[in-house]
């Protein structure tokens, strides 16, 4: 019995790692997939440019379907870039002889509007590959072509999705929306007579591999089992974390990361024992001279570029306090727990992005005076000194003294100190690559 589930790629290799059989392995083992290949074309590109291509010949395209299905088996497959007609009709005449659900990605035009396909290679996909097809995901300008008409609104995409279908014989269309005017990005899905609709958010971030992860994301969920729409509701969450998570490299558009989808779960874990386990080690240091009025708090971020906003950071639910004559968290570590020091960590790690962590205690001048002995780096800021517009915007004063105060530093600073003003009592903070670092420097101190 084979415990893992298989999903085959039949597409094109992209050098540059961001689309084609690059990303669809990789989103494949993200949903913890084993992922199969057909290679159709080998291309030199990069995020800015296509240079070159060699299509593979279809007898060999063929023959890699063949191999992996009657070996391994197939539990779902998708395609990719076909290249050409040749390549079309034999990877449709051997897809046919086995009953996997396949989804097609009519790589026909790019998200410049620029075509991929020739005209004699769209009509073979239109007539041999999309009536094999359990979904079609074409894009706008796609879907334009296959529907001949033009779509501006989401009224327009389900018109489009409906009619494809019908003509084509695919099962199920979802027309992607990421082209459409609009604060959101909406999928129209034509399935078994109905529609639905799939929306997110417009994420900034990198968008080069989009279509590919997307397409694979429904795949590997097919091939464990999901339904069609939930496949497509988890691949939706998926490829909108990947966008918004890219890595910027390269001098074009960056690509889609697919590893967030099980790195961020992993980070968090990590940290989260990290931090709980550095939280223990400081109320078992007991330094209830630190503890200021509001509390202490203990935070540690997730790594850029998965630091997004104070969610992303964790800290102790309800702070660690002063009991008795001992110190005490008051709850567990949970991400979200922080506002204060999330912020000011998260203003941090835009400078120096190593450091994650950072834990607030009382002022004195005895204690800055100390730090200062003992090697750390020290600044300030001033709050008397923040501009009014800063003033009257929520949640802005911390993020710009944590930036006055680096900025006013000879170098990285360890600690940043402030004096208070009317109803805010002075603080001091203290930031580390870690937990263990922060508590190195609290040692220092006490």
């Amino acid at each position: 019995m084979r415990l893992v589930k298989t999903a085959l790629t039949i597409a094109g290799s992209d050098s540059g790692g961001g689309a084609g059989i690059e990303a669809d392995l990789k989103t494949f083992t993200a949903f913890g997939v084993h992922g199969l290949v057909a290679i159709t074309s080998v291309t030199a590109q990069n995020t800015t440019s296509v240079t070159a291509i060699h299509d593979i010949p279809p007898e060999v395209v063929a023959e890699q379907i063949k191999a992996v299905a009657e070996d391994i088996g197939v539990d779902a497959a998708k395609t990719g870039m076909l290249s050409n007609a040749e390549i079309i009709k034999a990877v449709a005449k051997t897809v046919e002889k086995y009953e996997f659900p396949l989804v097609v990605d009519p790589v026909m035009i790019a998200k410049s509007g620029a075509p991929l396909l020739r005209e004699d290679a769209i009509d073979a996909l239109v007539k041999y590959i999309l009536p094999l097809a359990t979904l079609v995901t074409p894009n706008r300008f796609e879907a334009e072509k296959l529907s001949e008409m033009k779509i501006k609104t989401v009224e327009d995409a389900r018109k489009a999705a409906k009619k494809i279908a019908e003509e084509t014989g695919a099962k199920a269309v979802i027309v992607k929306g990421g082209h459409l005017s609009g604060d959101y990005a909406i999928d129209v899905l034509y399935h078994n007579g109905t529609f639905r609709e799939y929306r997110a958010p417009k994420v900034e971030g990198c968008t080069h591999g989009t279509g590919c992860s997307f397409s694979a994301a429904i795949t590997a969920n097919l091939a464990k089992g999901l339904g069609l729409e939930d496949a497509i509701g988890v691949a939706k969450k998926f490829i909108t974390l990947g966008i918004a998570t890219g890595h910027r490299i390269g001098h074009g558009h960056c690509p889609v990361n697919q590893s967030s989808w099980i790195e961020i779960p992993a980070e968090k874990w990590r940290i989260y024992e990290e931090l709980s386990e550095a939280v223990r080690k400081f109320e078992s240091m007991n330094p209830i001279n630190l503890i200021p009025e509001v509390g202490t708090n203990f935070v540690y971020s997730l790594p850029l570029p998965y630091a997004r906003s104070i969610e992303d950071v964790a800290g102790v639910k309800g702070r660690i306090v002063r009991y008795g004559n001992s110190v005490k968290a008051v709850g567990p570590v949970e991400f979200g727990a922080s506002d204060h020091l999330a912020r000011a960590v998260l203003t941090y790690m835009k400078f120096y992005p190593e450091y994650r962590s950072a834990i607030n205690v009382k002022y004195s001048e005895e204690t800055i005076e100390i730090a200062k002995e003992q090697g750390l780096e020290v600044s300030f800021y001033d709050r008397r000194e923040e501009p009014i517009e800063i003033k009257e915007k929520e949640g802005a004063t911390i993020p710009w003294g944590i930036e006055t105060a680096i900025k006013r530093a000879k170098s990285r600073p360890d600690v940043i100190y402030h004096l208070g003003d009317i109803g805010k009592e002075p603080m001091i903070i203290i930031f580390g690559r870690n937990p263990q670092e922060v508590l190195e420097k609290i040692r220092l101190i006490i």
